[in-house]
């Protein structure tokens, strides 16, 4: 009896390492197998997300308020900040057609120059670049990231050269004087008087001859009179 307890009791503890042994693999097992799960999601990963960067100041928001086709750009490009590569293709067509509407209808006479419309020529030719890519079987996730990121710089810059050109007609709105009618007319009182310098009224030869004439019948002289001269 005491043989068949201490068989039963080895037994017991045989298959209870069995058991331990075979939950520890088991565990192990799926641990390893959400880790591959896991690298496997960053590597296939197709998303593209960028930060959005430089947008329009209040003034220059204002002037392009009417400009309805840098409106409709404006808001379709913010799908790609955060897109996947596959609908970052889907959208290029409508994207670059967008932009060339953009380009080719400028609403704004202060944004005409040629500085501006260069950096428009740059973005259509980026969203086009995008457009062919949809069209290449072989094209890899990172040439079309690569690509979007290159778009969203682009558009970054031309918001900056918008912003530029409106930061500067507006310092040159304040700093304008108007020179129609200068003042010109500044009384000698309200001058700085410079020291040693005693201001003199011209001379003025009746107003002598006056005072001469006056001190003269004080005194009891004769008065001289001095004849005027007559203009010729």
């Amino acid at each position: 009896m005491a043989l068949q307890s201490f068989i039963m009791r080895q037994v017991l503890s045989f298959l209870l390492i069995i058991l331990f042994f075979t939950f520890s693999c088991t565990k192990l097992k799926s641990v390893q197998e959400v880790s591959e799960n896991s690298d496997s999601l960053k590597v296939s990963s197709d998303r593209i997300v960028n930060t959005i960067t430089e947008t329009l100041n209040p003034i220059a928001k204002e002037a392009v308020s009417e400009w309805k086709e840098y409106k409709n750009v404006d808001d379709f490009i913010l799908k790609y900040y955060n897109i996947s590569t596959t609908d970052a293709l889907y959208h290029a067509n409508e994207l670059s057609g967008l932009v060339t509407l953009m380009k080719d209808s400028i609403r704004v006479d202060l944004l005409k120059g040629k500085s501006i419309k260069a950096r428009f020529n740059v973005l259509q030719n980026e969203t086009l670049r995008l457009a062919d890519m949809s069209t290449i079987n072989s094209i890899t996730n990172k040439e079309i990231k690569d690509e979007v990121d290159k778009i969203v710089e682009v558009y970054s810059a031309v918001n900056s050269k918008i912003n530029t050109i409106y930061k500067a007609e507006e310092l040159q709105n304040s700093l304008e004087i108007d020179t129609e009618t200068p003042s010109l007319n500044i009384k000698q009182q309200n001058l700085p008087k410079r020291r040693g310098i005693i201001s003199r009224e011209p001379v003025n030869p009746e107003r002598i001859q006056k005072q001469k004439t006056l001190e003269q019948r004080k005194l009891g002289k004769p008065v001289i009179s001095i004849p005027k001269k007559t203009k010729q």
